[in-house]
C-alpha cells in the first residue's frame, strides 16, 4: 500500500494540466487589443462602413445580439445594421464612453473571456428605423483564433 501512493501521486502530477499563468503584462495586452477592436469599429461607424463595423463580432450563427429584439446569428446581426442605417447621415459620428473591461480568468488563469459595459452615443442629421442616439451595453467577447471577437452584445 504504502508504494502506490507515490506512484498514484506522480501520475496524477503527470496528467494534471500545465497551465501556463497569466501575467500582468499578458492582461494589458488584452485589454489594449479589446480596446484596439472597439477604436476600429469607431472608425468603421463613422466612414459608414458596416461590415468593417462588423470584423469585431464572430463570424458565428451562435452570436447575439440583445436589443428591442434578440437576433442570434453573424448574418442577422449584420442585415439588423444594414436595414436600420441606411446612409451616413443615419449612422452619424459613434462615440463610446465609460469603457470597463472586465477580463476572465479560466481555471488555468489565462483569460478567454472579457466583459465590456460602457455608454455610446450617436450625433446624426437623420434618422432611420433606429431612434436612439444614446444607450448603454455590455459586450461579452471571446478570445479565439482570430483574436477577441463580441460573442454577446447587449445594447439598451
Amino acid at each position: 500500500m504504502k508504494r502506490a501512493l507515490p506512484f498514484l501521486a506522480l501520475l496524477l502530477i503527470a496528467v494534471a494540466p500545465v497551465c501556463p499563468a497569466q501575467t500582468a503584462d499578458h492582461a494589458a495586452t488584452d485589454e489594449t487589443e479589446i480596446r484596439a477592436a472597439i477604436q476600429a469599429q469607431t472608425d468603421a461607424w463613422n466612414r459608414a462602413d458596416i461590415p468593417a463595423f462588423m470584423q469585431a463580432y464572430e463570424d458565428s450563427p451562435d452570436t447575439t445580439f440583445i436589443g428591442l429584439t434578440l437576433r442570434k446569428g453573424y448574418k442577422p446581426i449584420r442585415e439588423r445594421y444594414m436595414l436600420n442605417y441606411t446612409t451616413p447621415e443615419q449612422m452619424g459620428k459613434l462615440t463610446f464612453n465609460d469603457l470597463d473591461i472586465r477580463l476572465l480568468p479560466s481555471g488555468c488563469g489565462k483569460s478567454e473571456i472579457a466583459l465590456v459595459t460602457g455608454k455610446f452615443h450617436l450625433e446624426r442629421t437623420a434618422k432611420g428605423d433606429a431612434k436612439k442616439d444614446d444607450g448603454i451595453f455590455s459586450l461579452v467577447w471571446r478570445k479565439g483564433s482570430h483574436g477577441w471577437k463580441i460573442i454577446l452584445d447587449h445594447t439598451s
